[in-house]
């Protein structure tokens, strides 16, 4: 699975890191529906975190199309809410 984090660089995840990733998603989501700006700023930075440490940087020369772009790291908590909602960012 190919995922991108907005202005910086793709990373390619193992398929068995998909749900992780998925629970991650579902726990920024739930700090945004819950109005909680330091909860979401640790669960997003932990869904960052993750992505960095469990992917692969997919090299600049490589064209892969991503199955999932996160928001930048430095997304506003206002911003958070428009792009954690409903279906979320990571599909099924």
């Amino acid at each position: 699975m190919i995922v991108r984090i907005s202005g910086e660089n793709q990373y390619e995840l193992a398929d068995d890191d998909k749900d992780h990733l998925n629970e991650l998603e579902n726990a920024v989501a739930a700090a945004v529906e819950a109005g909680d700006e330091a909860a979401f700023s640790d669960t997003f930075a932990a869904l960052l975190d993750f992505v960095r440490q469990a992917g692969t940087v997919v090299a600049d020369d490589e064209l892969e199309g991503s199955d999932v772009i996160l928001p930048p790291a430095d997304m506003s908590f206002a911003e958070a809410g428009s792009e954690f909602t409903g279906e979320g960012l990571i599909p099924d």
